[in-house]
């Protein structure tokens, strides 16, 4: 049981590490950022659709 205790409150290792002078960063959360500011270029980019021209008006 203390075993246990003591297994769970342990810290996750986070993964890989990036250093880049004074910033520190996980690899997870540095793709994350870039895959976010990759959606943002493209949104700002691609344009929105045109509206339909009905025939009918």
């Amino acid at each position: 049981m203390i075993t246990q205790l003591l297994a769970a409150s342990q810290p996750v290792p986070a993964g890989p590490v990036v250093q880049w002078g004074w910033l520190t960063i996980t690899v997870a959360n540095l793709l994350v950022i870039l895959l976010m500011v990759v959606v943002f270029v493209l949104a700002l980019l691609l344009p929105f659709p045109a509206p339909r021209e009905d025939e009918d008006r």
